[in-house]
């Protein structure tokens, strides 16, 4: 019965205890000589101390001897053939964790080659599990070849770039191999494509757009020979290319592990751009020079001739250019858009037209040229190159990779122009200023002016040199013109003169332009030219201008008289009290003025030191205000009127001691031209002062009483007046004080 219970709790003492577990890497391993060899120990499931010590053996052979190797816990545990590599670090241990080690052999020859075992010594309270697992490594020779051919070191941009490697090793055991090409720019080398080992293809971020629309393809050769071809290159694929060979092995557990790998420089790739080796050429077909002249109604012929490097794999649009405006252009695709506000428009332009005449080859054409399509023509070439794929839109992604504009072709159309003679002469000469002025430009001797011929006339005026300076440098401007389609245009400056009628051209048959000034001014002193222009009918119906004459320059100037005035202020009557009434006369004489507008100024001060006070003022358009020194209550008290052409009239009524002093008018003459809004200073002054004093003893009153009826019945009402009159005045308005008494006793207040 005892011996039964041992038994049963030896049983429960094996039940409850953990089996140890000793693993390796999964095996066979295939390393290559010469390339470093890891193998991974763990153990689990262990009692004991934490930390865990490792014991690595070998045996070449199944069934052979064990050799020592390496002992995380003996210095000198390793077999005497081995101990100058572990002293030297070929072959060490290196502790991962714990419960984990990693035997590292740093250079694997052939005679390492065998079956490796990993033992823990027990720390176990009871031994259950397993202490040691085994692994084979098999170590082949290092037969991986890596074989780039050289690409070219220039490639015209928009051209294919084929790389080609030989990646190849001996078969002895299975392995699998991979080949990687890189692009190396500096410091900083980027992945291009990778294939292998399991014949999948990955590729560089940068290049998986191009690869996915097939603009980077793989092509796998025989051999261990592979091809990766780059489409249209562009500045970007330039750099340093490198192969890459690497050899793979598949372990247990699905881990593919690189054995061993190998790197040779390709070459370097420089990429011509485009723009280098663009050339662009305008000429024409029937001329070697810079020149052409062109008789109108007949053809103008221009060749565009294009040349590149890489011209066969460049898309052009060209476009041809008159003065460096679009004439017509020859998109990529082939199409012709002409430039419908150039080709046959107005102006009398011919019909233009493009076509493509061989490779690189463009001819223009422009049908019945008129004088309008003289210019230089260039022409410009813009070159795309194809990036592959398809555009949000569908079509093609395209790269512009140039542009360039060929020198200029300068076009003359010859022209049979019209011919005539000037002459610019006075016909009223103004001695004064507002004096009319006009001038006279005949046209004679006219021929070869064609039927349909029209003139067209543009005045000119610049002023007048500064007095004693010569210098003539002033901008001149125009004052009006009448094209040859009977258009009249005035000068900005002349605009509302002309609109008035002050300003006036005029042609007098058979061919006589005249300028007419109604009111000359002393701004329009200075010199006038007239430029006739011949204009003639193109090829389209309109009409050009072809001729253009400009007249010798008359000048318009007299000597000028300033105006003056002289005022005169005359008392109209005495005032020699207060209450009484102050009356003045204000005459105008004038010199070198007529018709001409005043305002007048009524002004006052107390003494000659005193402060000038406005008393009224009268506007040139006859508006009266009064000035801002009068009281208000007092404004029916004055008056300020007109009295003659030249002559104004001021009354102030019921003066009173504070308006004592001196008056006189200040009156200034304005003008302004017929038909105008604005008035112009001319001249100004003051009169002399007339002095309002007079004496004040004090006022006197006078009384009387008036009632509606003689005689009243009891309870009746009855209404008297009494009224109070004074003479003189008071010092000041605000002065006057009484009081009025009734009494009955008398009938008197």
């Amino acid at each position: 019965m005892l011996c039964g219970l041992a038994v049963v709790w030896g049983a429960f003492l094996l039940g409850g205890v953990s089996s140890r577990v000793v693993t390796v890497s999964p095996g066979p391993l295939i390393r290559v000589e010469g390339q470093p060899v890891s193998i991974r120990c763990d153990v689990s499931e262990y009692g004991g101390p934490r930390e865990q010590d490792f014991e690595w053996m070998m045996s070449r052979e199944a069934g052979g001897q064990r050799m020592k190797i390496i002992s995380t816990f003996d210095a000198g545990y390793s077999h005497p053939s081995l101990s100058k590599r572990v002293a030297s670090g070929d072959i060490s241990v290196q502790r991962l964790r714990d419960n984990e080690v990693e035997l590292k052999v740093a250079e694997a020859t052939a005679q390492d080659a065998g079956f490796y075992w990993c033992q823990t010594p027990s720390t176990d309270s009871v031994i259950s599990g397993n202490y040691e697992a085994q692994v084979q490594l098999t170590v082949i020779p290092n037969s991986l070849q890596v074989a780039p051919q050289a690409p070219p070191p220039v490639v015209p941009e928009g051209s294919d770039l084929t790389l080609t490697c030989s990646v190849t090793r001996e078969l002895v055991h299975p392995t699998y191999l991979s080949v990687t090409w890189s692009l190396k720019r500096g410091a900083t080398s980027e992945e291009v494509l990778t294939f292998g080992p399991q014949g999948d293809v990955t590729v560089g971020p940068k290049f998986a757009r191009r690869y996915a629309d097939g603009s980077i393809r793989l092509v796998p050769g025989r051999n261990g020979v592979f091809d990766l071809v780059i489409y249209r290159v562009t500045s970007s694929d330039e750099g340093v290319y490198e192969c890459n060979g690497t050899e793979w092995t598949h372990e247990r557990g699905g881990r593919w592990v690189r054995i061993v790998q190998s790197t040779k420089e390709m070459g370097t790739v420089s990429v011509t751009p485009t723009g280098r080796s663009l050339s662009v050429k305008a000429s024409s077909s029937s001329s070697s020079s810079s020149a052409l002249l062109v008789a109108p109604g007949n053809t103008l012929t221009l060749l565009c001739s294009v040349a590149a490097d890489n011209l066969p794999v460049l898309a052009l649009e060209v476009t041809w250019l008159a003065d460096g405006r679009d004439i017509i252009t020859m998109e990529r695709s082939g199409v012709v858009a002409p430039n419908a506000s150039w080709s046959g428009g107005p102006g009398g332009r011919g019909q233009a037209s493009l076509e493509r005449t061989g490779a690189g080859e463009y001819r223009l054409g422009v049908r019945g040229v008129a004088g309008e399509d003289g210019g230089a023509y260039a022409c410009r070439v813009r070159a795309f190159i194809e990036k592959g794929g398809r555009s949000a839109g569908g079509g093609g992604r395209w790269h512009m990779a140039a542009e360039k504009t060929s020198s200029p072709v300068t076009v003359k159309v010859a022209q049979i122009q019209p011919n005539f003679t000037l002459t610019l002469e006075p016909i009223t000469t103004p001695q004064a200023t507002a004096e009319p002025t006009e001038l006279a430009c005949h046209v004679t001797n006219i021929t070869r002016l064609p039927p349909g011929g029209h003139l067209g006339v543009s005045w000119g005026y610049s002023p007048l040199p500064a007095a004693g300076t010569g210098d003539d440098r002033h901008t001149s401007h125009t004052v009006a013109s009448l094209d040859g389609r009977g258009n009249l245009l005035a000068g900005a400056e002349y605009a509302d003169r002309l609109g008035s009628g002050v300003l006036s051209l005029t042609r007098v048959p058979p061919d006589t332009f005249k300028l007419r000034f109604l009111h000359t001014q002393e701004v329009d002193m200075g010199r006038y030219v007239c430029v006739v222009s011949a204009w003639t009918p193109s090829s389209g119906g309109d009409l050009v201008k072809t001729t253009e004459l400009q007249s010798p320059p008359q000048t318009v100037q007299w000597q000028v008289k300033r105006p003056s005035l002289n005022v005169l202020a005359t008392p109209l009557r005495d005032t020699p009290v207060g209450g009484a009434t102050f009356e003045m006369s204000c005459s105008v004489d004038t010199e070198n003025l007529e018709e001409a507008g005043y305002s007048v100024l009524v002004q006052s001060q107390d003494g000659v030191e005193g402060s000038v006070r406005t008393i009224m003022t009268l506007s040139p358009d006859g508006v009266l205000q009064p000035g801002g020194a009068t009281d208000p209550s007092r404004r029916d008290n004055l008056v300020l009127t007109k009295s003659g052409p030249a002559e104004f009239r001021f009354r102030l009524g019921g003066v009173q001691l504070g308006d004592r002093g001196f008056y006189w008018c200040d009156i200034t003459a304005w003008t302004r031209p017929t038909g105008g809004h604005t008035w112009t200073r001319a001249a100004g002054a003051e009169s002399n002062k007339l002095r309002l004093h007079f004496q004040e003893n004090g006022p006197a009153f006078s009384i009387a009483i008036q009632s509606d009826t003689s005689s009243v019945y009891p309870h009746e009402t009855a209404k008297m007046e009494c009224s109070l009159s004074a003479s003189g005045s008071p010092p000041k308005t605000d002065s006057r004080s009484g009081f009025i008494t009734f009494t009955r006793s008398r009938g008197f207040c």
